[in-house]
């Protein structure tokens, strides 16, 4: 049986400016040898689920012949919602909705479910399990946060520096996604004013009042660290957290 840290973990994400329109996707992959690895692409017409379902394919390519269990996390219940049911019914109907017509983005689901199937098909059960995942969208999660950079910045036109490399020269946590009561007090802080937005750039910090301000200032760049604080206690506990000293 693999160890925990025998699991490759993926986060993906994608994003169109119009829906349709220009698009980008983004991907982080960790393989068990801790290397990471950060991928993404653009479409110059094209929508949200596209973009969403080529960050998945893209970073399932990557990982083809890799070993471990694949642990997909990602904020678009479409993405999940067909992975784990519809496209069993759509691949024994011929890839036809129940209404005969072709299922939307067929050329993309086809791909993508015979990337995940072609691991199921291993001889080592181990090889090929995948496990999908939701995590809420801005909500904190350094790995989904990094992955909607990248899309956004890719859809809008700008230069991105994807990061291949060890993990212990990544400046993302991919491997933190918060436990149970960090997660509620996400949700809670998600709807609350903010008091500002904190971000970490090329180890210099920054405070912004507005979401924009700083969004301008780490949009499109590896191994930034960002977050909304609540209140002058909030910031020092977030701060705190980064191992930064005020």
């Amino acid at each position: 049986m693999l160890k925990a840290e025998d699991k490759i973990i993926i986060f993906t994400d994608g994003a169109s400016k119009g829906n349709p329109g220009p698009g980008g996707f983004g991907a982080v992959i960790m393989i068990p040898d801790n290397k990471v690895t950060e991928l993404g692409g653009f479409d110059k017409h094209t929508t949200n689920n596209r973009m969403e379902l080529m960050g998945a394919l893209k970073a399932f390519e990557k990982i083809k012949g890799e070993e471990g269990e694949v642990m997909v996390y990602t904020d678009s219940k479409y993405l999940i919602n067909g992975m784990t049911g519809w496209v069993f019914g759509w691949q024994k109907n011929g890839w036809k909705t129940k209404e005969k017509k072709d299922v939307s983005n067929k050329d993309l689901w086809e791909k993508l479910f015979e990337l995940v199937n072609g691991r199921k098909n291993s001889l080592n059960d181990s090889f090929g399990s995948v496990k999908w995942n939701y995590v809420g969208g801005h909500v904190g999660i350094a790995g989904n946060e990094r992955c909607d950079e990248i899309a956004d910045a890719l859809a809008t036109g700008q230069k991105v520096d994807f990061y291949t490399g060890p993990l212990e020269k990544y400046n993302i946590n991919v491997r933190d996604l918060g436990h149970d009561e960090a997660k509620k007090e996400i949700k809670s802080n998600k709807s609350a004013k903010a008091y500002s937005y904190l971000s970490l750039v090329n180890g210099v910090l920054h405070k912004d009042k507005t979401w924009a301000e700083c969004e301008k200032r780490v949009k499109g760049k590896a191994g930034v660290r960002f977050k909304k604080a609540i209140s002058e206690a909030h910031e020092h506990e977030i701060l705190k957290g980064w191992g930064v000293n005020e």
